[in-house]
């Protein structure tokens, strides 16, 4: 018979197994104050893709904003092709989370700041943006144009 103390020691133990082989989720600004307690380890980072997906060989440049900075992700190409959409004025970018190793000052990219990613999900897909025309500002923004355009050729006529 199992006693309650046991079963504790053996509960105890088994969280303590699972829990050596995970890697810490983090935040922008928590790397960016504390990049020395970070540097060449494991995390765990997730954002918003913005910009453009930029391809050098094999390997590709994101950038991932997780609302307070973005963090430059050093991805293979294969993996970057999963993106379907960037942020940008015109589309909400698709929410990531990378697991990767990283770096304060990498020596492979010049000294940047960077993570070097092992692995990417795509949690949630992005969309385009539909905004709305506000139709009283475009209406002022005309009539201050006509005004504008009025008043430079009535000074034009009377120079000439």
């Amino acid at each position: 018979m199992v006693t309650v103390k046991s079963f504790f020691i053996a509960m105890t133990a088994g969280l303590l197994i699972a829990s050596a082989g995970s890697v810490s989720t983090v935040k922008s600004d928590d790397l960016i104050n504390n990049a020395k307690e970070y540097d060449k380890k494991e995390v765990v980072y997730s954002g918003e893709v913005i910009g453009d997906i930029m391809q050098r060989g094999e390997y590709a440049w994101i950038n991932v904003y997780d609302g307070s900075n973005s963090i430059g992700i050093w991805i293979t190409y294969d993996e970057a092709k999963k993106i379907k959409y960037t942020g940008s004025y015109r589309y909400k970018g698709d929410i990531v989370e990378v697991t990767g190793i990283f770096n304060r000052a990498c020596p492979e990219h010049g000294g940047d700041f960077d993570i070097h990613a092992k692995s990417m999900i795509v949690k949630k897909e992005g969309s385009e943006v539909k905004r709305e025309i506000n139709l009283t500002i475009l209406y002022i923004a005309i009539a201050i144009f006509l005004i504008a355009a009025g008043i430079n050729l009535f000074i034009y006529k009377k120079r000439i």
